[in-house]
């Protein structure tokens, strides 16, 4: 029988549109890890890929982060039949003198962001991990927590971590130095920017990890505790709250963007956590709509390996997009996605209607991420500039392109030595030797005029780019200028779309423009004047680069451009319509002046994520 991995998937036929729903969804997820179990139980292996942290901290990973989504079941009333497993594997694993012990925490460890789930459990369902303990395990379990809160935690999110773990000692009765637990507790607060934004730490850097770690936490501990940090917190989420929906499509993708995508509906935690922390940011219908409508998006995903067992990737299994922290344990963070399971069945979240989707009417700039979210036919594009990630691998793909779609997503580079046949979608690569290529990695400068982007970078040291990026739905516009003391082989890219079988795509490329029609989507890059002839060129990208389809066409103009000063004009467009090569396309927006960019370029505002304290020019 033919494999269909999609039917793989555990969501694939569920509604979900009610709690029961969504409490079917968490086991379905769940069962199938129960054979991957230790013999001991504290221990969850479910391949042989590494990460960068040693095994036994991996398969703590597999054993602790589907707490985040059982520990709110349990809490719920939900019935779990396997609470045994997790008392017998908390004993063993925190057992120095068991063959399953996770082993001793030291300083950033790996340990660290699981003990977190561990934490948040035990606040939340003490009857089901550490009631069933006898003393000596009890004792262990409580020296091994007191162990890792001794060492310093990285300088982001993790903070969070050891705050959790305080809760639950807190909550367990066993005495500990809280004066650490307020040190952590403001030096977050020394993460946050303002209008609900925070970095993930002194970096350039407001991605994904704001909603589903930086707020996700901070939620949680406004409800677990009453204090000044607790009201904050809640009064950041509301704000926070009228940006992030804006991330959002109408059929409840978002836009990708950012490290740890193997986390996928994790995205949605944030509209999780504010129905356990009973916090009404929008009405509690569009709340709703929004968490529900994400985790129906990822139904027909092919995102698990045919035992059901999530797969590192995106929409399949791809470990080229992952990050050097990425066990096979890894993606059930998405776990997070299922804390409102702990609120009540008549609480307003699962009382309320759902309320459907609404396209935006109009673009909206945020400056504290440097992005301009543009509306586009149901879907949502991106513009971005201003933020960087030089440490991730990958990490010019997925923090500096020109745009992300919720759509069409973005690809990574696979081969650092093929300029030829490099990806490139939005953005724009450069070549000396027409072998290896840079692109945007990090800017000297990025502002925000309106709903214009404005930033300046480098792929060279002698080698100036200064780029404009304007939203023009369902199109946008780039203008590039360049300025170099020799000649160099450029290639950029507008969004990739799904490529089929048997060639049935049409691909189309002439002088300054190209596109490509596949089975439901048209994407295509037009030159808008550029001082330099460019050439269009469908490519066929390599296999497996892109987040959300494993084959893609992407459309891209090639030039060689002179020493000196040269000015790159085009305008992409990309929609799920086949049509548009008879409509849209043929009305593409008009090329803007130069001379209006070059005063945006002085007067906009500094893009927030530039401000970073702790970034390096």
């Amino acid at each position: 029988m033919t494999y269909d991995p999609a039917s793989a998937n555990p969501l694939a036929t569920n509604p979900l549109e009610t709690r029961s729903d969504m409490q079917r969804a968490l086991l379905g997820l769940f069962d199938p890890l129960l054979p991957y179990f230790s013999e001991g139980n504290a221990r969850v292996r479910l391949d042989a890929a590494a990460a960068h942290f040693d095994r036994a901290a991996a398969d703590l990973e597999g054993f602790a982060r589907p707490l985040w989504g059982l520990a709110p079941f349990a809490a719920g009333g939900g019935d779990f039949p396997h609470w045994h497993r997790y008392a017998e594997g908390i004993a063993n694993g925190t057992d120095p003198n068991h063959p399953e012990f996770w082993g001793k925490v030291n300083n950033r460890d790996q340990r660290m962001v699981e003990l977190a789930a561990l934490g948040f459990a035990l606040a939340l369902v003490p009857e089901k991990l550490w009631d069933p303990l006898n003393g000596r395990a009890r004792d262990n379990l409580v020296a091994y927590l007191l162990h890792a809160r001794k060492f310093d935690y990285a300088d982001n999110n993790w903070k969070f971590f050891r705050i959790l773990v305080d809760i639950a000692l807190d909550r367990l009765g066993v005495e500990y130095d809280r004066s650490l637990t307020n040190a952590y507790l403001s030096e977050l607060d020394g993460f946050y920017i303002a209008d609900g934004w925070y970095r993930d730490g002194n970096v350039p850097r407001v991605d994904h990890y704001i909603p589903f770690a930086m707020h996700f936490y901070s939620l949680i501990y406004s409800r677990l505790v009453e204090d000044d940090h607790a009201k904050r917190y809640r009064e950041r989420a509301l704000a926070f709250a009228q940006d992030f929906r804006h991330w959002f499509a109408e059929d409840g993708a978002t836009v990708p963007f950012g490290r740890s995508l193997t986390y996928r509906f994790a995205c949605a935690g944030f509209w999780s956590a504010l129905a356990f922390a009973d916090l009404e940011a929008l009405p509690w219908g569009e709340i709703k709509g929004l968490c529900v409508r994400h985790l129906r998006w990822w139904a027909d995903k092919p995102m698990t390996h045919r035992d059901g067992v999530l797969s590192i990737g995106y929409s399949y299994p791809n470990l080229l997009m992952s990050e050097n922290y990425n066990s096979a344990g890894s993606p059930y963070w998405a776990f997070k996605a299922f804390l409102p399971l702990a609120v009540d069945n008549d609480h307003p979240f699962w009382t309320s209607t759902e309320t459907p989707p609404s396209p935006p009417s109009e673009t909206v700039a945020l400056r504290h991420p440097g992005m301009v979210m543009m509306p586009c036919k149901g879907d949502v594009v991106a513009l971005s500039s201003g933020q960087e990630n030089r440490q991730m691998r990958f990490g010019s793909e997925k923090y500096a392109k020109f745009a992300y779609s919720t759509r069409y997503g973005f690809s990574v580079e696979s081969d650092e030595r093929a300029f030829a046949g490099g990806a490139f979608d939005s953005m724009l690569a450069f070549s000396d030797d027409g072998i290896h290529y840079r692109v945007r990695e990090t800017n000297e400068e990025a502002r925000l005029d309106g709903n214009v982007l404005f930033s300046r970078w480098l792929p060279w040291p002698d080698v100036v780019v200064e780029t404009w990026l304007l939203p023009a739905s369902p199109w946008h516009v780039r203008v590039h200028r360049i300025t170099t003391p020799r000649p160099l082989e450029t290639a950029e890219g507008g969004f990739a779309i799904a490529r089929r079988d048997f060639e049935a795509d049409t691909l189309s490329a002439s002088t300054g423009e190209a596109y490509a029609i596949g089975e439901e989507d048209f994407s295509g890059i037009r030159d808008l004047g550029s001082m330099v002839a460019r050439q269009g060129l469908a490519q066929k990208a390599p296999p497996n680069t892109n987040l959300i389809a494993a084959r893609t066409l992407i459309p891209q103009l090639r030039a060689t451009i002179p020493a000196g000063k040269t000015i790159l004009r085009c305008a992409v467009l990309a929609v799920r319509d086949i049509s548009a090569v008879t409509s849209d396309w043929d009305v593409p927006p008009a090329a803007p002046d130069i001379a209006a960019l070059r005063a945006i370029a002085e007067q906009g505002v500094t893009v927030s994520a530039m401000q970073a304290p702790g970034r390096k020019p």
